[in-house]
């Protein structure tokens, strides 16, 4: 640990400030779900996809659509159905009648910042298709590869009550998200605020917004996380975690390395999201639900004793110990 307290100090003070706008100007269009926000946001400098699960009316598209005009970014959108097909999502080659060559139209796909809405309404094998993406950052048409912007990011959206017509996301699939956002419902104050806001002239109107983000400015943040200081105690309490699940005998699945190198990154984002360049036990805590939550599955047994998969995480959280002092922190030179 002191050899890690002696590395260069970063400077994290503009990058604050860009945090702190950011967040101010999605509270201005999304009442409460701070966490969410924060999450979202870790996921974005994480360079992961986001899955966000929640009722209608919860907001859930208009903070992605918030998110995108903050970021000076290329934005695209996809609302997927039953008849959507995986060149719909992908693109097609077209003949051209003029060279007498087959020419690539870019699907909705080929952008920096993409919402998915409602994932679980297109068929398995479009599903495939986007997956493919989100793995390799590449789609492949007709044996030949595209690859896609090294901002490349989707959000996804979809809906826990009506199942039918819908097509669940195996879980296997479900592993490519980073993480996994519950949005809930208001409080009621924070009902009365949207009321509030609705009543009075303040509307909706998201072409006000002006970037507050640019691209090189997102990958540069990601850069960043690479110098964040993660202790040796830390990596073992993420390990411990993990462990946890495939010892537990309340999961039928459990959690894969995938999900620990996860959590890794969310938390050193996070650690910069707050304004340290070093990781703390409850940066990891904060952020096991949304990593766990869509990783692991219940066995029926437990399903039937009435357990859920945010009380098994909890549980998971209160056997795994951090074995650790965090010693103070110079200050930034």
């Amino acid at each position: 640990m002191e050899e890690q307290l002696n590395h260069p100090r970063l400077d994290l003070h503009a990058f604050s400030e860009k945090v702190q706008s950011m967040r101010a100007e999605i509270g201005r269009y999304v009442v409460g779900q701070e966490e969410a926000v924060t999450h979202l946001l870790a996921a974005i400098i994480a360079d992961g996809h986001v899955l966000i699960e929640g009722v209608p009316g919860i907001a859930k598209t208009l903070l992605a659509k918030v998110l995108s005009r903050l970021v000076d970014a290329n934005f695209g959108r996809i609302q997927f159905t039953p008849d959507l097909m995986p060149s719909d999502v992908l693109g097609t080659n077209v003949f051209d009648l003029k060279t007498q060559e087959f020419k690539f139209h870019r699907g909705p796909v080929f952008t920096q910042l993409l919402l998915v809405d409602e994932i679980n309404r297109a068929p398995a094998k479009t599903q495939a298709a986007l997956f493919e993406v989100m793995e390799e950052r590449q789609a492949t048409v007709d044996g030949k590869t595209y690859p896609m912007d090294d901002l490349f990011c989707i959000i996804a959206t979809q809906n826990p009550v009506e199942q039918e017509g819908t097509y669940k996301l195996p879980e296997a699939q479900l592993d490519r998200f980073l993480l996994k956002l519950n949005m809930t419902y208001p409080t009621q104050e924070q009902e009365v605020e949207i009321l509030r806001r609705h009543q009075t002239s303040e509307r909706m109107d998201l072409s006000r917004l002006t970037p507050i983000l640019t691209p090189t400015e997102v990958m540069e943040m990601r850069r960043l996380t690479d110098r964040v200081v993660v202790d040796e105690a830390i990596l073992r309490y993420i390990a411990a975690i993990i462990q946890q699940t495939r010892t537990s005998r309340s999961l039928y699945l459990s959690a894969s390395p995938r999900a620990s190198v996860a959590l890794l990154r969310l938390s050193k984002a996070l650690a910069l999201l707050n304004g340290r360049d070093f990781v703390t036990p409850d940066d990891v805590k904060r952020l096991a639900p949304s990593v766990l939550s869509h990783r692991i599955v219940l066995t029926a047994e437990a399903e039937m004793e009435g357990l859920t998969v945010t009380r098994a995480v909890d549980a998971l959280l209160e056997r795994a110990q951090v074995d650790m002092e965090m010693p103070p922190v110079p200050p930034v030179k």
